[in-house]
């Protein structure tokens, strides 16, 4: 994700890694919620970090699941055996780009194709999600 606001940013446009988390702490801000923001490029670190936050109480998850779109089978897998409320997303759209993530079937809802903003609709998502679940 260090390579966000670089790599084809007819795509991904060009806000940073950094840009993109002081946004969305200003909307987890204003939410009411805190936000723990976590990028890795391997599969093990992400399955580690998603264990970890459900044995810890962490109350859900947003995530995109990037490249593990294409074989994130283990971390399909992982996301299944957790009890956290969790929110998918991606910048493009994946249908017009004629991809299916293997991660989707394992999540509570999905944001795609609204560019930078599918990060802060699926925070917000996330939020009304576990105020839900907790009753709220």
């Amino acid at each position: 994700m260090v390579a966000l606001g670089k790599r084809q940013p007819e795509l991904y446009g060009t806000t940073t890694a950094a840009e993109l988390d002081a946004m969305l702490l200003d909307e987890a801000g204003k939410l009411g919620v805190s936000l723990d923001i976590r990028y890795t490029n391997v599969e093990g670190e992400a399955i580690d970090w998603i264990y970890e936050a459900d044995a810890s109480g962490v109350d859900g998850l947003l995530f995109n699941p990037a490249g593990f779109v294409y074989a994130g089978y283990a971390l399909r897998d992982c996301l299944k055996a957790v009890s956290l409320p969790c929110v998918e997303v991606h910048m493009t759209n994946l249908e017009r780009r004629g991809m299916q993530s293997v991660t989707a079937p394992a999540a509570d809802g999905m944001v795609m194709g609204l560019g930078i903003d599918s990060y802060v609709h699926g925070l917000r998502a996330l939020a009304r999600l576990i105020r839900a679940t907790q009753g709220g």
